[in-house]
């Protein structure tokens, strides 16, 4: 098949086309846009759709049922939890037992250990293979608690200048919790409020209660002080179920909160009952709290019993939460690393592995949102990533037009940056691709 070959280009100017696609239909903003046009089975609509000097200029529903098109079109993708850090250190430092033990004692020998060269590799990889597979925008996680931390945010900082127009880049530093509390904490807890990035942090039982609120206390009070969001790791553990977020709760009832929290994994909040779940989900719902879940990592590392292998895995509730009202994406998490040894920075490998861990269905609205909207929403992106009239000219071309082969066959992709298709990969030694895949 000649893959988009019903893309007509317009020659003035360049970043300008027409095209027609399947579209999901939960993802049209405006429904004036699609009446009378029919929707199959998985949800998608046949569109026609118009784009000018970069921006959606126009989308019109097809009405004529014997000319289906072949490709599905799709916003570029969030990813709004990543490690580019240490992505692709398997090699230097496996974790054979995949136990979250061993994971954490490879990643503390690797960061010791790591170059800046290393971390320069780890990252410009990620993001090549990111931005070719159609990631547009990703939320990372940098390790922070050594005494390069400082100099690596001032490569962070080069590296989010380098690649502003290709994908938007927002950095987490993650630290233990008491970090915040020392002079170095609050100095890099100011430089990282002044670029637009996030604090972090491990809440994991056990812990010492006692403790653990005079940390998480002082760091909400931090953020709110410095106006820097915050995004922790939370409960992802098989023991002490929803502990890590019972607390922050307890906290957020003694501090007035102005900034936005994201709790990613949450997934020991999946083992408790349901009528516990629905009511702390209602809780967090009202106090405006984010989640990530991260179904791959979490399946991997977690519910692991030496010989035995458990039915009950930890995995964030997120229908529940959907449910209650709190805003859930879904994450990738990491690539190739001692927590994960999988996955490419491929979100649509990112949908079919979550598809049967999490009973995520793409055809369905709340199935596909955490992928999408829910994810553009948890970044605080200006674009939520519905098309309409005025939109950005940013998606990815699916030579697919179903859900299921689209999924199962890994179909070739083209991608389109403010209105311009991407015709060559980057040029990128360290990037294993070929033009075959782009």
């Amino acid at each position: 098949m000649n893959f988009a070959k019903n893309v007509e280009l317009i020659a003035s100017p360049t970043n300008s086309g027409c095209i027609d696609v399947l579209v999901p239909r939960c993802l049209i903003g405006n429904g004036q846009d699609v009446l009378g046009a029919s929707i199959d089975h998985e949800g998608l609509c046949p569109i026609k759709f118009k784009w000018s000097d970069g921006t959606i200029s126009s989308i019109k529903g097809l009405k004529d049922s014997s000319k289906v098109p072949t490709e599905i079109l799709l916003p570029r993708f969030v990813e709004p939890h990543a490690h580019l850090d240490k992505a692709f250190s398997w090699s230097r430092f496996p974790n054979l037992k995949g136990s979250y033990q061993e994971a954490l004692a490879a990643n503390l020998s690797e960061y010791q250990l790591r170059s800046k060269d290393e971390l320069l590799f780890s990252i410009e990889k990620s993001l090549n293979l990111a931005f070719v597979n159609g990631i547009g925008a990703i939320r990372s996680h940098i390790d922070s608690f050594g005494k390069t931390a400082i100099s690596d945010w001032d490569l962070l900082e080069n590296v989010k200048t380098k690649w502003r127009k290709k994908i938007f880049l927002q950095f987490v530093a993650l630290v233990p919790l008491d970090f915040w509390q020392t002079y170095e904490g609050e100095l890099l807890a100011q430089k990282i409020a002044f670029n637009g990035d996030l604090l972090g942090g491990v809440i994991a039982p056990p812990f010492n209660k006692k403790r653990m609120f005079k940390s998480l206390l002082h760091l909400v009070q931090l953020a709110n002080r410095v106006k820097c969001d915050i995004d922790l790791h939370i409960d992802e553990s098989q023991s002490c179920p929803a502990a890590g977020v019972k607390l922050l709760l307890e906290v957020l009832g003694h501090v007035k909160n102005e900034i936005s929290i994201t709790c990613s994994h949450l997934s020991s909040m999946g083992l408790l009952r349901e009528n516990a779940i629905s009511h702390l989900a209602k809780k967090m719902a009202r106090n405006k709290l984010k989640v990530v879940a991260l179904p791959l990592t979490n399946s991997w590392l977690l519910g692991r019993k030496d010989r035995s292998t458990l039915i009950k895995r930890p995995l964030a509730p997120i229908f529940q939460l959907q449910k209650a009202g709190v805003v859930v994406s879904v994450g990738g998490d990491n690539v190739n690393d001692a927590w994960f040894p999988l996955s490419n920075f491929d979100p649509i490998n990112l949908m079919a592995f979550s598809m049967p861990i999490a009973h995520l269905s793409p055809w369905d609205r709340l199935g596909l949102s955490p992928f999408t909207t829910s994810a553009a929403y948890m970044l605080s992106l200006q674009w939520d990533g519905l098309f309409q009239k005025g939109s950005p000219a940013d998606f990815i071309l699916l030579d697919s037009n179903s859900w299921v082969k689209a999924l199962s066959e890994r179909p070739k992709r083209k991608v389109v940056v403010n209105g311009e298709f991407l015709n060559e990969l980057p040029n990128d030694k360290n990037s294993t691709l070929t033009n075959s895949e782009s």
